[in-house]
């Protein structure tokens, strides 16, 4: 989901958490949570046939949406859903395995 101003902030920050809380509802604009973490999924294991590290860049928002999916809601950092992943934090999967979440230590 991003907001295209087609609709008033209030409205999609409506959807928005209306997403966060029903994965499988879809928004007027976007996919539903479940569906995004399918897609960054299947792009991931994409990957994994590729020789060496990869770097993908992507939103938050579709980062958590898949981390939901491979871990669950509970093993989520603390406060991860309500204030979102750090800008220019890093994610580190080995194949479909969480290595480390929203990372900013290189940020320091």
């Amino acid at each position: 989901m991003n907001w295209d101003g087609s609709q008033t902030f209030e409205q999609f920050l409506a959807e928005w958490d209306r997403s966060v809380l029903d994965r499988d509802f879809v928004p007027g604009r976007g996919d539903s949570s479940r569906r995004a973490a399918a897609r960054l999924r299947g792009f991931l294991l994409d990957l994994a046939a590729e020789p060496g590290p990869v770097a993908a860049v992507t939103h938050g928002g579709v980062t958590a949406d898949l981390l939901r999916t491979l871990v669950g809601e509970g093993g989520l950092p603390p406060g991860l859903l309500e204030k979102g992943v750090p800008s220019g934090a890093i994610t580190t999967f080995r194949n479909l395995d969480v290595v480390d979440i929203a990372s900013v230590a290189h940020l320091a």
